[in-house]
Formats: C-alpha cells, sequence, structure tokens
C-alpha cells in the first residue's frame, strides 16, 4: 500500500474497534465524536499533502521495499541530502498545524526509522528481535500508519522519582510468558494521539534499577490500538465544539492525551522487539540515535509553533497601533530571537550531521538536543509575552453571534481599530486568546514544559552531550600561559 490518503487514514479508523474512553462513555466512532473528530480531521489533512502532486517529492520518496511512494518521514537518510529532506517535510506538516500537534505521525515514523537501521542493536537481547524490528519498520511505513506510544508508568508516591518507582499491579509488566506471545498487566501514560491512532508503541526511555540486568518492567513492543484488554482513558476534550472564529485551535487541532491500562494483553512475539534486559533498554535511546533523530523532529515542531506565535504577536500589536512602542518593539525581538535559535540550531544540526554506526546520517546531537532544552522554558515565555503585548484587549471578545445580535452597530463602531475592522480585530484576539489563555493553550504551554522529560533530566542530557574538556582546556591553556 502505498503513502495513505486523508480518507484511507479515517477509514482505517473506523474500520479498527477499539475501546475508548471519553468523559464515562465508550467512544463508538472517533471519528464522528464531537470531542475527537476535528483532530483526526487535522491528521487526515497531513496525509493528504503526501498527495498533493506539486507536493509528492517533498512528502514522498520511492520505497526500497515495495518500489511504491511513501510518506517521507519513515525514510532511513543515508546523507545529508536525504536528512534535510526529511527536514523539510516534517517542517511542511508542523506548519499546517501551527506546531500545535506535537505528536503529528512523523514523531514515531522517525523513532522506528532509527531502531530499524540499528535493528541488530536489538539482535543483541534476542536475535529474533532485530528481525521484529525490521519487518516492523516495513510494516508501518508501507501501510502509512499512525502510531501512539506511552513511555512512563504511573506511581502511587513520588517519594522516589518516577523512574525508579517500579510497583506491580501499577506499573506496566510482563506477567507471563506464552507460546503465542508475552502477557502484560498495569497502566502507562502519556498516550498523546491515542484515540487517533492505528497502532501503540510501548517502550520506556530508562529503566533505572541499577542492581538488575533482568527487569520485567524493561520492555518494547507495539500493537495494535483495537488489541484486546487494551483501554484508553482520555482526559477532557478541549474541543469545545465551538466554531474556527471562536476557538481557532482547539476546534481543529485536539490531539487528545491518554492513559493507557493494559488488563493481561497479549502481545505476539513478531511484535516484541526487547524483553527484560535492563542496560539494553536504558541504552537503546543512545546507541540507536533515536532520541537525535526525535530531536530533529521536535525541533521543526518548535520552529512552526515559534513562527506562528510571532505572527500573530505581529499581527495584535499591528491591530492595535503599539508596534513602535518601546516594551512592544523589546518582546517582538524576544520572540524573533527563539524564532532564529531554533532555526540555526536545526539548520547546524543538518550542516554537521554524520553516518553513525548503523549507517544512517544522524543529526548532529548538541544543537538538535538544544532546541529541546531551549523550548522548555522559551514556550511559556512566548506565551507570557502575547499576555503583555494583548493585555486587556483578550477581554474584548465578544461571540460570533454578538456580530449578527443587536449591539453589532455599536460594535462594529467601537471595536474597530485604525488597521481592524471590530471583526478583524475580534477574531485576531480569539487566536491570541487560544494560545495565551484557553484550556488548549494552557495544555500546551504544560506540554511544552515537559515535551521532552523535566528540567532536571534534559540538563544532564545536555550536560552529558557537551564537550566540556574543550571548554576547559581553552582555559587552563590561558592559565598556563605566563
Amino acid at each position: 500500500m502505498p503513502a495513505r490518503t486523508g480518507a484511507e487514514y479515517i477509514k482505517g479508523l473506523q474500520d479498527q474497534e477499539r475501546e475508548i474512553w471519553l468523559r464515562g462513555e465508550r467512544v463508538k466512532d472517533v471519528t464522528t465524536h464531537p470531542g475527537l473528530a476535528n483532530g483526526v480531521r487535522a491528521i487526515a489533512s497531513l496525509y493528504d499533502l503526501q498527495h498533493d502532486p506539486a507536493l509528492r517529492d517533498e512528502m514522498t520518496y520511492v520505497s526500497p521495499t515495495s518500489g511504491a511512494r511513501v510518506g517521507l518521514s519513515f525514510v532511513i537518510p543515508r546523507t545529508k541530502q536525504e536528512l534535510e529532506r526529511r527536514g523539510a517535510m516534517m517542517l511542511r506538516w508542523a506548519r499546517t498545524t501551527c506546531g500545535m500537534m506535537g505528536r503529528s505521525p512523523d514523531f514515531m515514523n522517525v523513532t522506528f526509522a532509527a531502531w530499524a537501521a540499528a535493528g541488530d542493536y536489538f539482535a543483541r537481547g534476542r536475535p529474533q528481535f532485530g528481525q521484529n524490528m525490521r519487518r516492523y519498520y516495513e510494516y508501518i511505513s508501507e501501510h502509512d500508519l499512525t502510531l501512539t506510544h506511552s513511555l512512563i508508568n504511573l506511581q502511587r508516591s513520588r517519594t522516589v522519582s518516577g523512574m525508579f518507582n517500579l510497583e506491580a499491579g501499577t506499573a506496566l509488566q510482563v506477567v507471563r510468558e506464552t507460546d503465542a506471545g508475552i502477557v502484560v498487566h498495569g497502566a502507562r501514560i502519556l498516550a498523546t494521539l491515542g484515540p487517533l491512532a492505528d497502532e501503540i508503541a510501548v517502550y520506556s526511555p530508562r529503566v533505572a534499577r541499577h542492581t538488575e540486568t533482568h527487569s520485567p518492567f524493561a520492555l518494547n513492543f507495539a500493537i495494535s490500538c483495537g488489541t484486546p484488554g487494551l483501554k484508553f482513558l482520555c482526559r477532557e476534550s478541549f474541543d469545545l465544539g465551538r466554531s474556527h472564529f471562536e476557538h481557532p485551535l482547539g476546534s481543529r487541532f485536539e490531539e487528545m492525551d491518554c492513559v493507557v491500562f493494559f488488563d493481561d494483553v497479549l502481545v505476539p512475539w513478531e511484535r516484541v522487539f526487547l524483553l527484560g534486559d535492563v542496560d539494553l533498554l536504558n541504552g537503546t535511546a543512545t546507541a540507536t540515535h533515536s532520541m537525535t533523530h526525535t530531536a530533529h523532529q521536535g525541533a521543526a515542531k518548535n520552529i512552526a509553533k515559534c513562527e506562528f506565535v510571532l505572527g500573530v504577536a505581529l499581527l495584535m500589536t499591528k491591530t492595535l497601533g503599539n508596534g513602535h512602542l518601546p516594551h512592544s518593539e523589546e518582546r517582538l525581538g524576544e520572540l524573533m530571537l527563539y524564532t532564529e535559535l531554533m532555526k540555526a540550531c536545526m539548520r547546524a544540526a543538518e550542516a554537521d550531521a554524520q553516518l553513525d554506526e548503523w549507517g544512517v546520517m544522524c543529526p548532529a546531537a548538541l544543537p538538535a538536543e538544544s532546541t529541546r532544552n531551549l523550548f522548555m522554558t522559551a514556550y511559556p515565555r512566548m506565551v507570557e509575552i502575547l499576555q503583555l503585548l494583548g493585555s486587556s484587549s483578550f477581554m474584548i471578545t465578544p461571540s460570533e453571534a454578538d456580530f449578527s445580535g443587536p449591539l453589532a452597530p455599536e460594535i462594529e463602531q467601537y471595536l474597530a481599530t485604525d488597521t481592524a475592522t471590530a471583526r478583524e480585530r475580534v477574531k485576531l484576539f480569539r487566536l491570541a486568546w487560544d494560545i495565551a489563555g484557553s484550556a488548549f493553550g494552557s495544555r500546551q504551554v504544560l506540554y511544552e514544559r515537559f515535551f521532552a522529560s523535566d528540567p532536571l533530566t534534559r540538563a544532564r542530557a545536555l550536560g552529558a552531550l557537551y564537550p566540556k574538556d574543550e571548554a576547559m582546556a581553552r582555559v587552563q591553556e590561558f592559565l598556563d600561559d605566563e
């Protein structure tokens, strides 16, 4: 099967029965449910870009397996040109959703591409696991599937870090092995895109049980979202059923986050990629460089989001006529800085890319990972800047119905500015509110704070990559020069 269209993606969701719960009710059809359907349409729009004749070479490539054109985010880049093409494709997708869908399908696509190229790494656990990984990558790329994932175990207490606090009965673990596969039980978070996905990948960044070499909590597998015993519990939807005028982002880009319950779920052996080996699991992200490839994807998302917030801020100040004021200039300059830093990091990651031991052109790790650390604090600050620039104008936002109500003449007269009609002003500030003040916008801030783990973990990750000896050597050389 070649790259899917949006209609084919939607039909795939309709054809797969799965157990999804939202507000106490089981969702019969995610493609029509009022809290989920618009998110489905947003993902479908990404697939449709693959079939735009003008974008064919930008969005797809010829599969070396089937000879069909498949989604370019699945490519295993062997040259800098292929890496840059993949980056441009991911940026196209990210701009389509204004950077507001952080777990678009390309995130997991680049992960499995890296893992398939490093299949021999998984074969160190058991020889068949490497072959399982390669076959699964071919399966999802040739069928153009959308994946969600769940990384983190739930915990009853935070007296110890969540990585360490693995409790039987709560954390996901293997409860038995059978001829057909492994049986797993427990709960995981946070399956963003869960109701909108075809399959779920389950793995962990680390299982830090240093006194053990084997653990039932050390897992890496993937299964259909319709697998018996698999249950998705959604948070409240931030698509409130309003028009694009009133909630322009929430009404389009609700990607949903879920808790996932595994009630003695059978994972077939052919879908198991790692089992029990703590050291192998802990080394996966760095040894396969999957974390750097996902940072590359995240950088594209961050650029799109920066560009969008900056564009909104510029339109706000133009509409209000305050862009020339010193405090506005300073704040706009800060938004421009974040935008250009993200672009520079992504460009540096691609320009300094090198072939790794698996023969994959890997983005330079330091600039790619820097985008993650920067965005954890930059995005909340960007939202704060929007709030400061907009001030009380966020409150001068009548509903769409008011423009056809009795006060329409007054609204048109008094809410207009020198550069915008009243309707243009209100529409813009409703968009800004969906970034800076609504439930949808608040979720985006929280999401970006912890998108790539907590600040301490990110600082340690960057510290491990940084060439500290080189920096110290320069200082020592200066000190030694008498």
